[in-house]
């Protein structure tokens, strides 16, 4: 009991220094009009800590494009009269982060186990995934396809009914550690296939025709630093040779373009690529997996945040795939189907023409690999709480994510090759 009280008490520390950390940071939107401007963000950047959350890197900044970053709570009263006096359009989307990281625990579900409808930490996703499965044996399996960096095992869930000779979906979350809706989502999907199956005709079509294999969480020594240490963790959690600085980005890892454009050969940026395509081991592991399951694998669907964005191929260089046409309307049609349920507005298109271009990312990898229906979720918001997004949005960000999912499925599933 003691050892435990010491725990608790420890955790409550450590929960406590987070909490102060954030304190009077604020995140800032700019639109740089011209590259006098741009040259205006890139000097603030290269003189302070400046943590981009979109675009995810300063060389990405462009004219008329914006830009949202974070800094310190010492440096907010600076950067705000630097950009007073350079003329430069600007606004301050979240006023003091902690007071917004605070108010992300909104969830009415205070229940001290797993629930859908609030951020469950690691530990609590992992047991999950055991307990859905053990619920659901005729739908469910979790197998573990390697571990991290820090030798935690990565847990993957087969969804479907079994069946001879079944093509398959892989989809997973949790690639970036701030991005806690992510992960939040697999879970949705998984509980929405296991609730809805024998009552949904469209579900359970699905599931007797195709499996899921769903990864709740890729990146999950990231995903247990942002609840412990630091909220605003993006990459893995590997040590870098020659470096004190932590972390590949896994999104800038895998062998499509490596390391070209987008992304950074140096360890402290946050889109480092890492030192070789796949140095990562969470990345090797869900590559090896996916090459070992090509002949079965049809549709690839990666869930990020935050801006409302379907991509799809590519984003390592500005060509466009050669089914171009069907992704396009294929992109455009879920969209809709997204958006018919809360009115959420998604922009569609391939990576590097409709955000910014980045070499290295899984999704260009998979669509290389011959998996031909190969997508990228951003999901809510566009900005006004941005990787913060509060719980009382997990519920309706998910379920208007299933409507596109599952649209896509089905396409997937009358479109087979």
């Amino acid at each position: 009991m003691w050892a435990l009280l010491v725990l608790i008490g420890a955790a409550a520390v450590s929960a406590h220094l987070q909490d102060l950390a954030f304190d009077g940071q604020k995140v800032f939107r700019v639109i740089p009009q011209n590259d006098e401007q741009v040259e205006i963000i890139n000097s603030l950047a290269s003189n302070m800590q400046v943590d981009f959350w979109q675009p995810d890197s300063v060389t990405l900044v462009r004219p008329k494009r914006q830009v949202d970053f974070r800094v310190g709570a010492d440096k907010s009263f600076e950067v705000e009269e630097l950009l007073k006096e350079s003329g430069v359009e600007y606004r301050v989307l979240i006023d003091n982060l902690q007071a917004a990281l605070d108010a992300q625990f909104d969830s009415k579900a205070r229940t001290t186990g797993h629930s859908y409808e609030k951020y469950n930490n690691w530990e609590t996703i992992a047991a999950w995934t055991a307990d859905i499965a053990a619920q659901n044996p005729d739908l469910v399996s979790r197998s573990v396809i390697g571990e991290t960096y820090e030798g935690r095992p990565m847990y993957l869930l087969k969804v479907g009914k079994s069946g001879p000779n079944k093509k398959a979906i892989f989809m997973d979350c949790g690639f970036h550690a701030r991005e806690w809706i992510s992960p939040a989502f697999c879970q949705w999907f998984v509980k929405e296939a296991v609730e809805t199956y024998g009552k949904d005709t469209a579900m359970t079509t699905l599931l007797n025709s195709l499996d899921f294999y769903v990864l709740p969480v890729l990146n999950i020594d990231g995903y247990i630093y942002t609840w412990t240490n630091d909220r605003m963790w993006r990459k893995t959690r590997s040590k870098n040779a020659g470096s004190r600085c932590i972390g590949t980005d896994p999104n800038r890892n895998f062998n499509a373009g490596w390391c070209s454009v987008g992304s950074s050969k140096k360890p402290c940026d946050s889109t480092y690529c890492g030192s070789a395509p796949e140095s990562e081991k969470e990345t090797k592991a869900l590559a090896d997996f996916i090459r070992e399951h090509l002949s079965t694998i049809k549709a690839y669907l990666t869930i990020h945040s935050y801006s409302q964005l379907l991509l799809f191929p590519y984003s390592y260089a500005y060509k466009l795939p050669s089914n171009y046409e069907e992704l396009n309307s294929l992109a455009r049609a879920a969209s809709e189907q997204l958006s018919s349920l809360y009115n959420t507005e998604y922009t569609y298109g391939p990576g590097a023409t409709t955000i910014y271009p980045a070499a290295g990312g899984s999704d260009d990898w998979a669509y290389d690999e011959g998996i031909k229906y190969s997508f990228t979720f951003e999901l809510r918001d566009t900005g006004r709480y941005g990787f913060i997004l509060p719980e009382s949005q997990i519920k309706p960000t998910c379920e208007e994510t299933v409507l596109a999912v599952k649209y896509i499925a089905n396409y997937v599933l009358g479109h087979l090759y």
